[in-house]
């Protein structure tokens, strides 16, 4: 075997930066679950400083500390021995409330990769692993690393992007959130239109109980509901906008759920559906955005999809033209891309 010293430093070169990626995200999460983050950013601290500020013990704080540095999420200064934050760092890894939240992606990989043994079981059978079979933390951590997009963009690019929606939710449109998870879109959208009237739906029944809270907890529950339903199933009709965020590529049945959202639609409704951003071909993927869907992909939305029947697996990097095939076999006329940012794209589809 003739092996390139060169392309082998290379190789070796992504593996370390991977695997030291690996190792650092348990780290993350410590600090997204101590407060660890949000007390740095108070102001600089040597590890016995920071021990009095957190409560925590200062050894474990100065391997954390010198780990944090070494990611290049916070600074060292060697001249005091005293760790600090920029502001750039304490904006993305300080309010799980902002607009960028980094710790909940690492929040949901951990929970994903507790399910390696059955994911490598099902390579063997080819059967399915539903998402209601992984670790509660999964549904913690999607919610964690989805919602701060959607509380950047939903109001000030993706609905505005609409043709008439915004008017009609000022109005007072009905409006369903299929595939809602714990709410947290199906909260943002009775937030930000109160005169609308909102039901959230999603099969998985703990979720549904944990949303029905959140509303409670946002002071908006007499606005919105929630019912345990698939996107096949959920109830009424006559929906001004039916909403979808990063779930049709989860689903077995996308047409079904396409169908049955045409099905509910009022005649001049509108299906929002928001999807990774993809290209059509494999080759469009290959990047760090598409790296990182690709491997939840793997964990999480093809599994889900064999779990299913329709015989669908689309998976996380789908593509438009997947994604309007299914919006045409359902019967829908009218498709366009609407918006985007660097992970998402917003369909606007209409019967």
């Amino acid at each position: 075997m003739a092996v390139d010293e060169g392309r082998l430093m290379d190789l070796l070169g992504k593996f370390v930066g991977d695997m030291g990626a690996t190792a650092a995200a348990g780290s993350v999460v410590v600090g997204h679950r101590l407060g660890l983050y949000a007390s740095l950013a108070q102001g600089p601290a040597t590890p016995e400083e920071f021990a009095g500020r957190t409560g925590c013990h200062p050894r474990y704080l100065t391997e954390w500390l010198r780990g944090q540095a070494a990611s290049g999420y916070v600074e060292y200064d060697a001249a005091t021995g005293a760790f600090s934050m920029t502001e750039e760092q304490a904006f993305a890894l300080t309010d799980p409330n902002g607009p960028v939240y980094l710790p909940g992606a690492f929040v949901l990989a951990l929970a994903m990769l507790r399910s390696e043994p059955a994911i490598t079981q099902a390579f063997r059978t080819g059967e399915g692993v539903g998402w209601h079979e992984h670790h509660e933390d999964l549904f913690v951590g999607t919610e964690l690393f989805f919602r701060p997009g959607y509380l950047a963009n939903l109001t000030t690019n993706w609905l505005p992007a609409l043709d008439g929606v915004v008017e009609k939710l000022t109005a007072g449109a009905a409006v369903a959130d299929i595939g809602c998870g714990l709410g947290a879109s199906t909260v943002l959208l009775a937030q930000a239109f109160p005169r609308a009237r909102v039901v959230g739906s999603d099969y998985h029944g703990p979720s549904i109980e944990r949303a029905r809270k959140a509303a409670a907890e946002a002071g908006v529950a007499s606005r919105v509901g929630f019912e345990e339903a698939s996107a096949q199933t959920f109830t009424g009709t006559g929906y001004d906008l039916v909403t979808s965020f990063d779930c049709l590529h989860d689903m077995g049945d996308p047409v079904g759920a396409a169908q049955h959202v045409r099905g509910a639609l009022a005649a001049d409704g509108t299906w929002m559906v928001v999807e990774p951003a993809a290209g059509d071909r494999v080759e469009d993927n290959l990047n760090p955005v598409g790296r990182l869907y690709y491997s939840a992909s793997t964990y999480l939305c093809v599994p889900n999809g064999l779990s299913q029947p329709g015989g669908y697996a689309l998976g996380a990097q789908a593509g438009e033209a997947a994604i309007r095939k299914v919006a045409t076999d359902a019967g829908f006329t009218r498709f366009r891309r609407a918006a985007e940012t660097p992970f998402n794209h917003v369909y606007e589809i209409r019967p």
